[in-house]
Order: C-alpha cells, then structure tokens, then sequence
C-alpha cells in the first residue's frame, strides 16, 4: 500500500513552501498533492452545504485519503499538503484501512508566522488570534498525539526543505 505522509501546519509555518521544495527534488516515487486544489469554498458555502467549515474540512480529508489510498504500490509516498485536524485525518486512515499512514506538523513560533505572513506572504488578515489558536490547536494535538514536529522557526528554506526530505525518506524506506 501507498505510504501516505500528511504535512500539515497553520498558514505561515511553511508546510506548502517545504512540500513545494521537496516536489522540486524529484524524489523518485514521492508525489506531492495540495489540499486547496479541490477549491476551497467561502465559509458560508461550507455551512451551506456540510453545515460548518469544520465539517468540510473532514469531508474533503477523508476525500483526500481515500484517493490516495487508492494507489497501491508500497514504493511510492503520496504527500498531502492541508490545514487539517491530525484526528481527522487518524480516523480517515483508520476508515480507509491505511496502514503506512504518517502526519507531520510543521510549526514555527507566533511572532515569525505573523511576519511571515505580513511581509512575505502579503496576507496580515491571515496574522489574526484566530490563526494563533488553531497553530495552538494543531501544537496541542500533536504533542497529544506523539505526532513528530518540524519546527521552522531558526531554519532556513533549504534547511527545513531538508529536513522534510530525510524524513519522508526515511519513512519510504521504513
């Protein structure tokens, strides 16, 4: 079966800059997919059509997962870049029956994800508490969960777009 690693982070961390960097390595067998392909719809939509945005979120993880799940060659790595809850995404591959299932959260501290995404990313609407308590929120449920933590906050592009390629290496290899 298709080993499935999902990079997820709050917006700033860098988690769709580091999958970007490592799809740009041409690992061989590793392909990387973004969750915000499929189209993200406005708040008031995801209410209007699965009752909150929480629910879309689940909706489209458990999408996601079962098309990746489809693949299955062991030698090949799908990557999924998304904001998502590490339990969703636990339950999907337990609903989906993925066995070499991996999360990852990519992380860095507050202050540098606000100035990233003030001065890099041009979105200081994105630098909001909000966003503050869902980066909590994933730190919490990682930390709750055992699931192992990228912290980008000292580390350079290509230092932490390293990192991610040792570790879904090593999980290819494993």
């Amino acid at each position: 079966m298709t080993r499935i690693v999902v990079v997820t982070g709050a917006s700033g961390t860098g988690k769709t800059t580091l999958v970007r960097a490592l799809e740009a390595r041409n690992l061989p067998g590793v392909r990387c997919h973004y969750f915000d392909s499929v189209g993200v719809p406005t708040p008031e939509a995801m209410t209007a059509d699965f009752g909150s945005p929480e629910e879309w979120q689940a909706v489209t993880t458990r999408r996601w997962i079962a098309t990746l799940a489809e693949h299955g060659d062991p030698h090949h790595v799908a990557v999924l870049d998304g904001q998502v809850r590490p339990l969703v995404v636990r339950s999907a591959f337990a609903g989906f029956g993925v066995t070499r299932g991996e999360i990852l959260l990519i992380d860095c501290s507050r202050a540098v994800r606000e100035a990233r995404l003030r001065d890099e990313r041009l979105q200081p609407e994105l630098a909001s508490p909000q966003m503050a308590a869902w980066a909590a929120y994933l730190r919490g449920q990682a930390d709750a969960l055992g699931l192992p933590i990228l912290d980008t906050t000292h580390l350079t592009v290509a230092e932490a777009g390293q990192e991610l390629a040792a570790r879904i290496q090593a999980w290819a290899a494993a």
